[in-house]
């Protein structure tokens, strides 16, 4: 009895291939959203620190609420800004008073088409006015 053994593996590779690449694929795409959302992230909590600073140090301007909402706006220039939501409360602007800016910024996962995940990125930072 022989036993016959065969020698052509051509299709062999493409099979593989075929069977790997869609997992890598989503691998990657999920890797280059997540870092998105990380720095959309890293993006919001710089930009609510920065106007509570703002906020900390306005309560002689006229409109010190929007001064520190303007502060925001303006360290988070590479979000868009229709979507971003930045409140600004306070006890009162007197000298040693808290002072909250909170921002929301909504995002989704997108893996090619479907989408994995969608809510809102949340920070806020509270500091006492000068």
């Amino acid at each position: 009895m022989s036993i016959r053994r065969v020698k052509d593996e051509r299709g062999q590779t493409a099979t593989e291939l075929a069977l790997v690449l869609p997992v890598f694929c989503l691998l990657l795409f999920g890797v280059i959203q997540f870092g998105i959302l990380f720095n959309n992230y890293v993006t919001i909590t710089d930009a609510v620190r920065a106007g509570a600073r703002k906020g900390a140090v306005s309560r002689h301007e006229a409109n010190p609420a929007g001064a520190a909402e303007a502060q925001v706006r303006a360290a988070a220039g590479g979000l868009t800004q229709t979507k971003l939501g930045v409140t600004v409360t306070s006890t009162g602007w007197t000298h040693g008073s808290d002072v909250t800016v909170q921002a929301i910024y909504p995002y989704e996962i997108n893996l090619l088409g479907w989408i994995a995940a969608s809510r809102n990125l949340k920070s806020s930072t509270t500091e006492r006015v000068e």
